[in-house]
């Protein structure tokens, strides 16, 4: 139990208290922000920008930048979703309603997420953040090697590939989302699977706290924007 209780607290005996009272705020406001996400409530955007903005400080501070290119994103993202959540579409006052993707927005999302991709691969390379002296076959080997280690140190080396996993899947997911594709929370299920260890991994309790209550609210936002979405197809 008391290792337990070391492996959460260790990487915050050298933190500052602002920093850790700015991580606890970040990582509420994020729930909220899932939370009026699941509602499907616009409030989504201006909570999620508070908790994106307060991150991009933070993630620079920790040199992640792949999460880092993430919360810029999701800002971004959340001024363009704002705007299309709140955009008219009808002269009855609509809003763009929940729906799934057809064709086109799976090959847009997929192109999102391999363009990610790469972009994070980039950058981590430039900055040394993955060996930038290997080639294809030789990183792909050194990150399973590292990841399949069974040593903690090891395994935090390794943790920059699956960055850019969910780095390609999240930008794909908040895409998804600012255009009311049901689809997003099925993207952002597997990201936060993967997130939640490699936050707690990384030494970031708070957030691995909050992408755990993420995965749940993802799930509930799953279903309910499925029943929404069933509710409006057996009215028409």
């Amino acid at each position: 139990m008391n290792d337990l209780i070391n492996f959460f607290t260790e990487p915050y005996q050298t933190a500052s208290a602002l920093n850790i009272s700015l991580e606890f705020i970040a990582a509420l406001f994020g729930v909220i922000s899932v939370f009026y996400a699941k509602k499907e409530n616009i409030l989504v955007f201006p909570t999620g920008i508070i908790s994106t903005a307060i991150y991009v400080y933070l993630l620079s501070q920790w040199n992640l930048y792949g999460d880092l290119i993430i919360n810029i994103y999701y800002t971004i993202m959340s001024l363009y979703g704002w705007y299309m959540w709140s955009k008219v579409i009808d002269n009855k006052q609509h809003h763009i309603p929940i729906s799934r993707t057809n064709k086109a927005d799976k090959i847009k999302a997929f192109g999102i997420f391999v363009f990610t991709s790469i972009f994070v691969i980039v950058v981590y390379r430039y900055y040394n953040v993955m060996p930038n002296n290997l080639g294809f076959g030789d990183s792909i080997n050194y990150a399973i090697t590292k990841l399949t280690s069974g040593n903690l140190t090891n395994f935090r080396q390794g943790t920059p590939y699956l960055d850019t996993f969910t780095t390609g899947i999240f930008f794909a997911a908040m895409w998804l989302m600012a255009n009311k594709k049901i689809e997003n929370w099925i993207l952002w299920i597997a990201g936060n699977i993967v997130s939640i260890p490699l936050y707690f991994v990384k030494g970031y309790g708070f957030t691995g706290v909050q992408y755990s209550i993420f995965l749940i609210l993802a799930i509930q936002g799953y279903f309910a924007w499925k029943k929404n979405l069933n509710n409006k197809n057996q009215t028409l």
